[in-house]
């Protein structure tokens, strides 16, 4: 053919038997270049552009092979075939190959697609959305076929992608994905956060039951990265609560930690466990890790030699009232930073055992507290609570007590270290060590961060619901207005250790939790999340000491900001610590008389904005 049409039929006739063995002796050549480049070792249905770029290599290898051999190398043959016909039978047959695997691709494709594959759109226009069509567009089992992209960017209205077209985010939107039949949304992880906003749209999307997927753990994703279909997952409810991304400074959090020794409490809890991942990031030099609870320490354990071999790791099962063994686990590994999360949290539960709540969360945080000052540790971190802010439970209380406590030992411990010269002082009659830095006294500094409800964390109402749905309801709510802030564990976590490197002790930091959720809203959407129309909701009324909402700080605080936009410095009153030091010996020592209404009395006089809600304990404010 390249011979006609470059020479024309004449001479394509004359030498026809000429031309032919030059054809065949060139098919040997084809064929290495085949061979080389595996050009048919795949299924033609499944050609991709990787595929037509070896094809091409293949054929050009042929043609060169050819032409050495018909030009170079010295023989008694005159041949027909000339540079610009080796041109042409190098484009005509690359592109017969090329349109023999796309006829073929497009052929099996459409079968396929109408036997098996979901209609899909993608949230995203961008390269994440690219990346994610590219990839369904080359799996093999054609699970999903790629119909659209939705962007909220007006300008791409008439546009089109990848041969399809892009739709604008507006209120025809899911209108339209019914019409074309539609039952997949995969949004593109670079727009999760504007996505998550569109509250109407992912309601409206649920309620006509299309199927969301999303990304989860994307925010440290590089925008070049490749995307996988595959890694997009079918929502969950979590993926959907509108938060916005947080960015910590991870350079000064690892400066501070690397090669450091780190003591974690509670490090079997939900939010321990986080804490231990994210500091064992950094490198340090040590990490004690402690919590009363064998089984979750047991798999902090396993965790930290699969994931961290190379830290050293010291898994210690105590409980940190027990002063004699935390005395001895701080004189053995003199922890630099401690990030102090072991506390019991359950309202009901503690509201009705008030004892326990003040031996475990006041006493324990005391002892904790004073070793780091004894052995010169440079920073306690506390983990506290939005229900501290004016407290209407026992659990509020007791933790707006260990603020107190670790406040004022903050400043008696910082007044006190005047004298450059001491390497040691006392105060109110406790010796405390003094780490000199650049010839000027440092002690240790005490850092407390307050913050509302984790996903996912233990005995959290996320996974209370879930199961209630599993089991086929009802699902149980206190109250239809009851309201509460939520916060992902991780950025929780990071923004601990974000105070935690700002804080010059005395601090109480609050985070902006966002925007609060009603509960009765989650778990409506969680049952239509789960396909579950059937499972109802229930109102139990409110429980002791429970309120219809959180707050995070005091009526009459004040905040201060920070570098950070997510993080403040909340101005509360200063206690001094003589005083705070007898109240608390007062309650620790009533909590062991077992008479729950005298020692909650105590609480309340400690801390007098605490006001019972629905609880026993609020006849002691009918009494003030």
């Amino acid at each position: 053919m390249s011979c006609q049409l470059i020479n024309g039929a004449e001479v394509f006739v004359v030498h026809a038997k000429q031309i032919l063995f030059e054809l065949l002796l060139m098919l040997i050549f084809f064929f290495v270049g085949f061979r080389i480049f595996h050009t048919y070792s795949g299924f033609l249905r499944y050609s991709s552009f990787v595929d037509l770029i070896q094809v091409f290599f293949a054929n050009l290898l042929g043609v060169s092979l050819t032409w050495i051999i018909f030009n170079v190398f010295p023989h008694d043959i005159d041949t027909i075939i000339n540079i610009k016909e080796l041109t042409c039978i190098l484009f005509i047959s690359t592109l017969l190959l090329w349109i023999e695997r796309v006829v073929v691709k497009s052929i099996y494709d459409v079968l396929s697609h109408a036997n098996k594959s979901c209609r899909v759109f993608i949230y995203g226009t961008r390269h994440g959305g690219i990346s994610v069509a590219k990839s369904i567009r080359n799996d093999i089992e054609k699970k999903y076929v790629v119909k659209g992209f939705v962007t909220p960017d007006v300008k791409m209205y008439g546009k089109y992608l990848m041969g399809e077209p892009v739709y604008i985010d507006n209120e025809d939107l899911v209108r339209t994905m019914l019409d074309k039949k539609i039952t997949h949304l995969i949004v593109s992880p670079w727009q999760a956060e504007s996505f998550r906003k569109r509250e109407k749209l992912i309601d409206a999307l649920i309620k006509n039951n299309i199927r969301i997927k999303m990304m989860t753990e994307a925010e440290d994703l590089d925008e070049k990265a490749e995307l996988k279909h595959e890694q997009f997952h079918e929502v969950e409810i979590e993926d959907l609560l509108p938060r916005e991304k947080i960015d910590v400074d991870m350079e000064s959090i690892g400066n501070l930690l690397r090669d450091k020794v780190i003591l974690i409490t509670g490090a079997g809890g939900s939010i321990g466990v986080e804490i231990v991942q994210q500091v064992a990031l950094f490198n340090p030099a040590k990490m004690v890790l402690i919590d009363q609870a064998e089984t979750p320490m047991h798999d902090v354990r396993l965790r930290m030699a699969h994931e961290f071999p190379h830290i050293e790791a010291k898994t210690l099962v105590g409980s940190i009232t027990n002063e004699i063994y935390m005395e001895k686990i701080f004189s053995t590994h003199k922890p630099d930073y401690i990030f102090h999360a072991a506390a019991y949290k359950h309202v009901p539960m503690m509201e009705d055992n008030p004892a326990v709540a003040v031996q475990n969360n006041v006493l324990g945080t005391h002892i904790i507290a004073d070793l780091a000052v004894k052995y010169g540790a440079k920073k306690f971190v506390m983990v506290s609570t939005d229900k501290a802010v004016n407290p209407t439970n026992v659990m509020g209380c007791s933790k707006r007590i260990c603020e107190i406590y670790c406040q004022s030992l903050n400043k008696a411990v910082s007044d006190a270290a005047t004298d450059a010269s001491l390497s040691r002082i006392v105060v109110e009659g406790r010796e405390v060590n003094i780490r000199q830095v650049d010839g000027s006294p440092a002690v240790t500094q005490f850092v407390t961060t307050r913050f509302g409800n984790v996903l996912g964390s233990n005995g959290s109402v996320i996974p209370l619901f879930r199961e209630q749905i599993r089991q086929g309801g009802p699902i149980t709510v206190t109250h239809p207005d009851i309201i509460r802030y939520f916060m992902l564990i991780p950025e929780a976590c990071r923004l601990v250790l974000e105070a935690g490197t700002m804080g010059k002790g005395g601090e109480i930091f609050v985070f902006d939790m966002g925007k609060p959720v009603r509960i009765v809203d989650l778990a409506e959407r969680m049952i239509a999340l789960s396909h579950a129309p059937h499972v109802k909701i229930e109102f139990m009324g409110l429980r002791e000491g429970e309120k219809l909402y959180e707050e995070v700080l005091n009526d009459a605080e004040q905040t201060k900001p920070t570098c950070h936009p997510k993080i403040m410095i909340a101005a509360v009153r200063e206690y001094n610590y003589s005083e705070v030091l007898a109240n608390e010996e007062r309650l620790i020592n009533a909590s062991y008389s077992e008479d729950d209404m005298h020692i909650v009395k105590i609480m309340k006089e400690i801390v007098p904005e605490y006001i019972s809600n629905n609880s026993k304990y609020s006849v002691l404010d009918k009494q003030k």
